[in-house]
């Protein structure tokens, strides 16, 4: 029996990270995914080396895509080559974070480079305001640099007065 990728997938995607309410497809930490035979192996990307969550997500990929039609085994692999990086995180995981309070810096943009030939290179601006996901407004400050989690800090809206997360640009 053959082993439909698009099932693996959607399997995948519905399987949420531990710490964040978004899938792990959406946050990027799939990096492949190979069927050999009745196998399926899995590489992914920790968030940050060490993040105690790996454990748990290895656990769930294991035992959700073992229940799919002709799997004999699923091997998890953690590897930090790339490294992730909020670049990794789609449009539908970023507005699934906005809903929860959670915010994550922009995605950088594209710079003309005068005589490079028409090339572009990427350029990341920093220190801009981070928008506040309740009310939009960016009259927003950091109130400290550690949340609830290594890859997360916390700001303050003085607009509507909440706190929320933000996500370290890593």
């Amino acid at each position: 029996m053959m082993i439909n990728r698009q099932a693996i997938f959607d399997v995948l995607r519905s399987i949420p990270d531990p710490e964040m309410p978004i899938s792990i497809v959406d946050l990027g930490l799939i990096e492949s995914v190979d069927v050999s035979g009745s196998a399926i192996n899995v590489v992914a990307l920790p968030t940050f080396v060490g993040c105690p969550a790996l454990e748990m997500i290895s656990r769930d990929i294991e035992m959700r895509l073992g229940r799919l039609p002709g799997v004999a085994s699923v091997n998890v692999r953690w590897v930090n080559d790339p490294p992730w990086s909020v670049q990794r995180i789609t449009d539908a995981g970023r507005a699934a974070l906005r809903e929860h309070g959670v915010t994550v810096p922009e995605t950088g943009s594209r710079l003309e480079v005068h005589g490079a030939a028409g090339a572009t290179v990427p350029l990341t601006v920093g220190a801009a305001a981070v928008p506040c996901p309740f009310c939009g407004s960016t009259k927003t400050h950091l109130d400290s640099p550690f949340g609830p989690t290594r890859c997360r800090m916390i700001y303050y809206c003085d607009a509507c007065r909440n706190s929320f997360e933000h996500l370290k640009n890593v």
